[in-house]
């Protein structure tokens, strides 16, 4: 393959638009997918056999896979491969803040860099290239490497230097909108129990203090529409926050909130595996949540 060739590992809902877009920007890209290569990978893309013929045959590899149990995996084959060329490897997976200190540390022992690079914007955000990546790294890589990253994202921020900032940023940022998800679910619920549309509600919010990303996005667009779908599941919700918890554990600090809410997407998960995470309206409203779970 060219030195100019991009290796792309994981084509799912995120991973795969994301590819796309590169082809479509002019990168030469090598792709795998353990569930699936060639049904998944984009037109004009290459199609490598596995991981380790990506880590022969690019220097470059982008990482887009559901949890730190795989990019672990992923990442000792890459590793581990005889004649490989991969030189640096950004992940935009959302791994947790520890798990991406231990990812760099491996690498380190090696001549891999690890690049600590998480991506928001859910799966539209994805398909539309509007997503933001929060890229942690030296910013000599910053600066290599922001440039082909704006074909994916029209956002790229440089959140710090040290691996598991940029996991940070996009745990602190989950956290936020599975807040903001669940706390606007039980409010509009409790309009609706008194007798107020759920399209006032959203015309009053949005133009008041309480407007969020549910009231702005999730409810008028996917909830209030009855299509129930955001693209994001409950299982990677719950799992974000889950996330979120453990770092600030790690950190010794107080989470008053994170626990409440925490547990309600894991009452959603275990009541609705890996459902869409709009489900959280219907559940809540219908009473479902288990107060003393």
């Amino acid at each position: 393959m060219s030195e100019n060739t991009v290796g792309f590992i994981g084509l799912g809902n995120m991973g795969g638009p994301m590819a796309t877009h590169l082809v479509s920007a002019g990168s030469k890209l090598l792709v795998h997918d353990a569930a699936g290569t060639q049904t998944r990978a984009p037109s004009g893309a290459s199609v490598a056999a596995n991981n380790q013929a990506v880590a022969r045959g690019a220097e470059l590899i982008i990482l887009s896979l559901p949890n730190a149990e795989i990019v672990e995996t992923v990442i000792n084959e890459l590793m581990n491969t005889k004649d490989r060329r991969v030189h640096t490897i950004i992940d935009t997976s959302t791994i947790g803040t520890t798990a991406a200190r231990e990812m760099y540390a491996a690498l380190a022992k090696t001549d891999i860099l690890y690049l600590d690079c998480p991506v928001s914007g859910g799966v539209s955000g994805a398909r539309n290239a509007t997503i933001t990546a929060m890229f942690a790294g030296p910013a000599t890589d910053y600066e290599r490497y922001a440039p082909l990253l704006r074909n994916v994202a029209a956002n790229v921020i440089h959140v710090g230097v040290a691996a598991g900032l940029g996991q940070a940023m996009k745990l602190l940022n989950n956290f936020l909108s599975a807040t903001a998800l669940a706390a606007t679910s039980e409010a509009i619920a409790f309009g609706v129990g008194q007798g107020l549309e759920m399209a006032t509600m959203l015309d009053a919010l949005n133009t008041s203090s309480g407007r969020n990303t549910a009231t702005a996005d999730k409810f008028p667009n996917r909830i209030l529409t009855d299509s129930y779908d955001a693209g994001f599941t409950s299982r990677l919700m719950e799992k974000d926050v889950r996330l979120y918890l453990e770092a600030v554990n790690e950190a010794h600090g107080e989470q008053p909130v994170a626990p409440a809410v925490h547990k309600v997407w894991q009452q959603l998960e275990d009541a609705e595996p890996n459902t869409d995470i709009c489900r959280i309206y219907p559940f809540v409203r219908d009473g479902h949540f288990d107060d003393d779970a």
